[in-house]
């Protein structure tokens, strides 16, 4: 059975296209748009999804693939920059996306338009493409000869083994087609974003990356780091935490618990949630439930659904309490009564029906080249054990096993030391990056400033105008460590 998990910031193909096609339609040329200085830029009309148009610069520089090897194929690597209003600006300000696999670009134009905007008066803000990522991607999606039969009890070591035949076959794939997998991690990415340095002209750059964005960031730190001036990042991703302890995923729960419980009105649910994912768990591993799911303009269609099914699902919907865990909290509590609407309903926009296992290069690539220390892995499969998620809390723990050469080794994950100003912001019901592992990421870092979202998740930047105005006063040089911006939770 196949979900659109949501582990990351990973679009489904339909949402690539029209994401492709927006940056595209954005991107068109205009009369009216500043004349492009030299940097291989051209000068481009930038249209948000909301309809705002601003002047800005479409632009290319070129990296090696592979910088380990000295006949690599060349990558280009694609950005937009929006001009600084600032008549003395300071270095450029880099945004660096989640994922791995999200786009700079795309992002411009989405919801976090107006924090690029903003920015603008600290220096020209560039909305980056990765390499692997929206315009900078050259690497196909690989479809391989894998599926899971929807309709059929599978056990989780057949289900493990089956992904895992899958990354093997596709890495093949993507070697047949030149690419050269070593390229895809986030050292290189780090290098990256030191030629984009040079090609800019700049003698510093500032950072603003959010998840994996900020797993890059503080990677950027340890390999240029006296030529970052500021860094801001938000739900961390420390260098050693691309695999979550599924012990601290539990405690998120406990935290999701408090927050339903501290919900009083007639709409609110009361249940003891994690007592509750036990119980529909352990009657979902020893009975799997059949399930109708309709599917839009298609014939319904039938799925056996199992412990490990729910177990990914769930873990697909903690990101962020607003957007997907209250209705993950209703899903549980339905189950335990015996009802299975919220479920079916969830499934109806998630299921991909008998699809095969796909894979692309630059996400998958990137998260098991940082993988785990032995220590660390050898602790989470500890707690895999007895924990509500067990060992699906993240794919990456069993992928890494098809590819056990590709890792950056125990100093890639070493926590960076720096004096960089940073500023840090974490949310509370953050299900993904939690606030204590966040903290331990940057706890190297002599000039950190933490500020804590209350009730905020993962994706956490424009919960708040206060978060922007922190942001802004991080930039402008204030002090703003151990603030505490609070912001309404939803309806559970």
């Amino acid at each position: 059975m196949r979900y659109e998990i949501i582990r990351r910031i990973v679009l489904s193909e339909k949402h690539v296209l029209i994401a492709i096609l927006a940056f595209a339609s954005a991107c068109s040329q205009s009369d009216t748009a500043p004349i492009a200085t030299g940097t291989n830029e051209t000068a481009i009309a930038f249209e948000s999804q909301s309809g705002e148009i601003v002047d800005a610069y479409r632009g290319t520089f070129s990296v090696p693939e592979n910088r380990a090897t000295p006949d690599s194929r060349t990558l280009a690597l694609h950005y937009v920059r929006f001009p600084s209003t600032n008549d003395d600006p300071g270095p450029p300000i880099v945004y660096l996306a989640g994922g791995p696999g999200g786009s700079g670009a795309w992002f411009a134009g989405s919801w976090r338009f107006p924090l690029f905007m903003a920015l603008r008066e600290f220096g020209d803000v560039i909305a980056f493409d990765q390499r692997g990522t929206g315009e900078s991607n050259d690497t196909p999606t690989c479809t391989s000869s894998k599926r899971i039969v929807d309709t059929a009890v599978t056990s989780d070591k057949a289900f493990v083994e089956m992904h895992q035949a899958a990354l093997r076959e596709c890495m093949a794939f993507w070697e047949d087609h030149g690419v050269d997998l070593r390229g895809y991690t986030t050292v290189q990415n780090a290098i990256d974003l030191d030629d984009l340095r040079r090609h800019l002209g700049a003698e510093k750059l500032s950072l603003w990356g959010i998840s994996y964005g900020s797993h890059l960031a503080l990677a950027a730190l340890k390999q240029m780091g006296d030529r970052i001036d500021r860094v801001v990042i938000a739900s961390a991703e420390g260098l050693d935490q691309t695999i979550k302890l599924p012990a601290r995923t539990d405690d998120y729960f406990g935290r999701l618990q408090q927050a339903t419980d501290s919900q009083s009105s007639e709409a609110s649910i009361s249940l003891d949630l994690r007592a509750s994912m036990r119980s529909v768990h352990a009657r979902l591993e020893e009975s799997p439930l059949k399930l109708v799911v309709p599917q839009e303009d298609e014939d319904a269609v039938e799925v056996l659904f199992q412990r490990r099914d729910m177990q990914r699902l769930a873990a697909s919907m903690i990101a962020d309490p607003g957007r997907f865990a209250n209705q993950l909290v209703h899903i549980y509590a339905e189950l335990d009564r015996g009802e299975t609407g919220p479920l079916v309903a969830a499934l109806q926009r998630r299921l991909e029906p008998n699809a095969a296992i796909s894979f692309r290069a630059m996400p998958v690539m990137m998260d098991i080249a940082s993988g785990a220390g032995n220590g660390r892995r050898m602790l989470i499969e500890e707690q895999a054990q007895t924990a509500l998620l067990g060992q699906f809390l993240s794919d990456t723990l069993y992928l890494i096993d098809a590819a056990p050469s590709y890792g950056l080794g125990n100093s890639f994950r070493e926590k960076p030391v720096s004096e960089v100003p940073l500023l840090l912001l974490s949310g509370t019901l953050d299900g993904r990056t939690y606030i204590e592992s966040q903290r331990e990421a940057v706890s190297g870092l002599k000039n950190r400033q933490l500020v804590t979202v209350r009730n905020a998740g993962h994706n956490l930047f424009m919960v708040s105008p206060e978060v922007t105005e922190t942001i802004l006063e991080f930039m402008r040089g204030e002090p703003v460590d151990g603030r505490e911006i609070v912001v309404d939770l939803p309806e559970f």
